[in-house]
Order: structure tokens, then sequence, then C-alpha cells
């Protein structure tokens, strides 16, 4: 019972101290998820070569089959160019001649013809032979031969002759075939003789010369007897292979060679019957992806290692300032308390809980005080934050980056990242409520790019300006809820939008002036007009209480407005079916005088709005 008591008080969280709980938390959520996830990509990354080359190689093969057939039928044509010489098929019909003298003329007539017919270019073939009923030999051969000194046994078959079939030999030992076809007599309806035409097979290695694109890959075709025409290794050819070993003619399939398991890929030719074999070792096939994975097994083992020194370090910061805390808090508990936060455990958090009872009398009348302060400070807070990064835009740019990342789309990714980026590095790191117009413009660039990613053909948008842009400044944030406004309700109805964005100095509003003016047009549905009417009566009511209600045009309307007077904001036109249009007037400013007049000048503003509300 000691023992079993022992191990139950082990494995309940609540008897370790917090920086134990969050060093084993730390190391769970990334240790286990990174491992598991490592393996099941590696398994189906693997599995999804396999099946995309064993579909990819069959299609090629099937190509390369149909080259090889009609240059077969170019081939198998050849024959019949002895019909097109009266002269010859004369001879072949003489049964005996009276001297050798005539024989001898006849052949080299014969011999003639079929050298100037049959080698007038350079082709694959390496001889052309005839032979008569009367067991005449006539040929023509681009190199020596030994063999066929006896009538072939296959005479007068149309068929076509493997080279283990025949006595015949070339020099240098070129591997080839025989296409054997009978010569008729067509005026007499008899047979004459039979023509054989030795192909060297250097034309099939041409044609998959292309498919061969690894040195470890082998590629042969063999007839449905498993005999081997042609091989990329030429001391394979005429060996023979087990035919029961392919379980197909045309696809994919594993095998095993020699225990390494191997990607076989066949496709049988419809004319020839000939199978065209690639087989490849499965492990070259994965060569990158295992290389990829010994480089994640060492930037796993890292990340372990860096996990491990990271959890130790943030528990240690975490624990420390409670256990301070904890200590400074023993000093006001003699308060009146009128809450009990009673949580039974005995680490940090137990000794947080007893010092936080003895502190809430003292902070609920801090809090009474300070009400309605905090919560303008948290509206205007709120505010900033979303008015310099949208969630849902957050959430859409991440899903489109991700979709990215699993289409491989490397170049996408990494433009979108560096777009989202640019947009975090502007909104977090520049703390001015005015800035350059260019970096303005700049970042609504980087919006509308990350938005094009996203819809794609749907959107399309334009920024023109004749200002040199680095010269002029605007208020921080003004063009992207307006952007905003344009993509969700113009592509709501539409299937595609157009914006253009133009920025001109125009005649200032107050005398021996100048205004810029940005104009945002887009190619939506348009306003109804009672919708619209709606909107200019909020952008003509208190610049100063639109501020806190809601967020997008009536805002940036509130902050010009509060910056440079009711003679600036927003106007906004627009008719049904034909787009709306938000012109942006704000007085130029070109020096940094200016503009931290007119910061100082939103700041009385806002404060003072706020000592209004509290005395509310």
């Amino acid at each position: 019972m000691t023992s079993k008591k022992a191990l139950i008080q082990w494995l309940n969280p609540n008897n370790y101290r917090l920086r134990s709980k969050l060093i084993i938390t730390y190391i769970l959520l990334t240790v286990v998820p990174i491992s598991l996830m490592g393996y099941i990509s590696n398994l189906e990354y693997t599995k999804s070569i396999e099946e995309q080359v064993g579909e990819y190689i069959p299609k090629i093969l099937d190509q390369a089959n149909e080259n090889i057939d009609k240059q077969m039928a170019e081939l198998t044509y050849a024959p019949e160019l002895l019909y097109n010489s009266s002269q010859v098929l004369s001879i072949l019909r003489k049964n005996v001649y009276p001297t050798r003298s005539e024989f001898l003329n006849d052949r080299f007539i014969v011999n003639s013809y079929l050298s100037s017919t049959y080698f007038t270019e350079k082709n694959s073939l390496l001889g052309v032979f005839v032979w008569t009923t009367e067991q005449r030999l006539f040929s023509s051969t681009a190199v020596s031969y030994t063999g066929f000194e006896k009538e072939p046994e296959w005479r007068d078959k149309d068929a076509i002759i493997l080279q283990h079939e025949t006595d015949l030999r070339f020099k240098g030992k070129p591997p080839f075939f025989l296409i054997v076809k009978p010569i008729q007599d067509l005026e007499n309806r008899r047979d004459i003789g039979t023509i054989a035409i030795a192909v060297q097979i250097s034309f099939i290695e041409k044609v998959l010369l292309d498919i061969k694109d690894q040195d470890e890959a082998e590629i042969w075709i063999m007839n449905k007897q498993g005999r081997v025409i042609y091989h990329t290794n030429p001391a394979q050819i005429g060996t023979v292979e087990d035919i029961s070993k392919f379980p197909i003619t045309n696809g994919s399939f594993r095998s095993y060679k020699d225990g390494e398991r191997m990607l076989v890929s066949v496709s049988e030719s419809e004319q020839t019957d000939w199978i065209t074999v690639h087989s490849i070792p499965f492990k070259y096939l994965t060569e990158q992806a295992d290389l990829v994975k010994d480089v994640l097994i060492l930037v796993f083992a890292a990340i372990v290692l860096a996990t491990i020194i990271i959890s130790v370090y943030v528990a240690w910061s975490v624990s420390r300032p409670i256990h301070r805390l904890s200590r400074l808090m023993r000093n006001v508990e003699k308060g009146n308390f009128q809450v009990d936060l009673n949580i039974d455990s005995t680490d940090e958090i137990g000794i947080l809980s007893r010092s936080f009872n003895s502190m809430v009398s003292k902070i609920r009348e801090l809090v009474q005080l300070n009400y309605h302060i905090e919560l303008r400070q948290k509206q205007a807070e709120l505010y900033a934050l979303q008015s310099q990064i949208n969630p849902h835009f957050m959430y859409n740019t991440l899903e489109t980056i991700s979709m990215a990342v699993e289409e491989d789309e490397k170049e996408t990714v990494v433009e979108m990242v560096t777009l989202l980026g640019r947009m975090l590095r502007f909104s977090l790191s520049n703390k001015d409520r005015i800035v350059a117009m260019d970096k303005e413009v700049e970042h609504i660039q980087n919006y509308l790019r990350i938005q094009k990613y996203r819809f794609e053909q749907r959107l399309h948008f334009t920024i023109e300006s004749d200002l040199d842009l680095q010269q002029y400044y605007s208020p921080k944030f003004i063009l992207q809820p307006i952007i905003e406004n344009c993509i969700k309700h113009g592509l709501e109805t539409r299937k595609a939008l157009g914006i253009d964005i133009r920025i001109s100095k125009v005649k200032g509003i107050r005398t021996e002036s100048e205004d810029i003016a940005i104009s945002v047009k887009d190619s939506g549905t348009g306003i109804d007009s009672e919708t619209l009417g709606k909107i200019h009566a909020s952008l003509r009511s208190d610049p100063i209480a639109g501020r806190d209600s809601g967020f997008g045009l009536v805002n940036v309307h509130a902050r010009i407005v509060m910056m440079f007077g009711v003679e600036y904001g927003l106007t906004v036109e627009s008719k049904p079916g034909e787009g709306t249009e938000v012109v942006i007037r704000i007085p130029v400013i070109s020096d940094r005088q200016t503009v931290e007049k007119y910061e100082r000048i939103e700041d009385e503003s806002y404060h003072g709005q706020n000592q209004d509300d509290h005395r509310r």
C-alpha cells in the first residue's frame, strides 16, 4: 500500500513544483509531436514518390513503344522495296544458269541494287540477304559477316528472327535481329525467294536514351518468352528472363532483386508484342528524401537539445518571479478580503492563490477608481491592434502559406512570408502615428500582394502617383481599413475585383495651401442609397465619439478629423453596379516639425476625451 500510494503521489501533477511542470509540458508539446509528424511525413512522402514514379514511367514507356513501333513499321516495309526492280525479280525467277559468268553477273546486279537501295543513308541496317528457291544467296552488308552458309530453317516465313535463332554474326558482334519476309512473284503467284534484313538494335537505344536518366536504372526489351532483345547492359542481351516474375505487362509493381527492393515498370507493344521493362532500386528514388530525413534527424536532435535548454530557462524565469511576488504579497495580508481563491495544491500556484486572497480588497478599490480610464486604454489598445493586424487576415494568410507548402510552391511561400514579415515589422516596430507616405503605400502594396496570392485572378490592383512619396507624410494605417472593406464587400458578389489607388496633390481647402488626395476606387457592386446615406451620417457625426464604435471608414475619418480638422477626412461616392470610390483628403506634410505638431494635436484630443468620460 505504501508503494502504491507513493506511485499515486508521484503521478499526481499537483505534487510537482511549477518549474518541473513547465519543463515536462514544454518537452511533451515539442519533442513528441515533432517526432510523430516527422515520421508520418517521411512515410507519406516516400509513398507519394513511389506512386508518382509508378504512374509516370509506364506512360514514358508507352511513348517509347510507340516510337519503336513506328520505326519497326518502316523497317518491315523495307522488303517491299525489292519489288521496285523488275530486273531483280526476273533474276530471282531464274531456275538455272548455263554459265558461271552469267550467275556472277546477275549476283553483281542484285547485290548492287541491294546496296544502292538499302544503304543510301546512315541507318541501323547491318545487311540485306536474299535467298532464292534454288538456294542461291544474294547479299549486301555494311560490315563483314560469318555464317549463313546453310539455308536457314526459317526460310519462307514472315517473321522477326532474334539473334540467338541464327548463326549469322557480324564484325564487332553488334546485337541485331532479322526481319524476314517471303518474296512473291505476283505475275506467276508463287514464292521465288526470301529476304532477310539484319537490323542493329542501336535505334532502340536512341529511343530509350532519354528514359534512362539514372545510372542505377536498367531498361530492357524482351519478347513474351522472356528472351532479352535489348538491354542497357549489353552482356544481358540474349539471356532469358523469368516471365513469371512479371505479374502485369502494363503498369508498375514492386519486386526484389538480391534482397533489394525494386520498382519495376512495364509496357507491352501492341504491334510487336515486345515488353519494355524499366527497373530501378527503390533507394535511388528516395535518395533525396533520405538525405532530407538525415538532415531532419540532425535538426530534430538540435531542437530537442534546444527545447530542453529553453524549457529549463523558461521554467526558471516563470517560477522565480512568482516566488518574489509571493514574498511581496505577504506584506499586505492584513487587508479586508471578500473573495477566497482556493486552490488545493502544494506548488507555486497554491502559494500564489493564498497571497492573492490577501490583495483582492485593495485591488478592488483601485479598479473602482481607474475603471473608466483603464477601459478607455484597453479599447484604444484593441483599436490599435485590430487596425494593424486583422486576425482574419492573419488566419487566411497563414492558411494560404500552408496550402502553398503542401503544393511544394517554394517561391510562393518565401514571397508570402517575406511580405507578411514586412507588414508585421511596419505594424509593430514603427511606433510613429504619422509616417512617410512611401512606407504607408509600401505597407498597403504588401497587403494587396498577399491578398493577390489568396484570390489569384479574382483580384487586380494598381497604385499610381505623380509625387515623390518619400517627401510627404500621412497618418499611419489610413489605407488598410478601406482596402479591407473593398475586398470584403467587393468579392462577395463579384468573381473578380479591381482596385485602383491614385495619389495626387490638389488645391488646398485652406487659403494658399495644398492638400493630398488619395483615391481608392473599386469595381465592386457599389452601395445602395440607403446604406450610403448611413455612411455619410456616420462620417458627419462626432468624430471623437465615432472612434469608439467599430472599426473601418469611420475610425479613419475620425483620426484624420482629430488630427487635421473637420475640413479633412473621407468622402464616399458610389452607385449600385458601378463600384465605390473613397477619397482621403489630408494637408501636405513635408517636414518632421509639422509631423510632431499634428501628433500633439491628436494626443490632446484623445486625453481630453478620456477626462470627459471620467467626469461623466
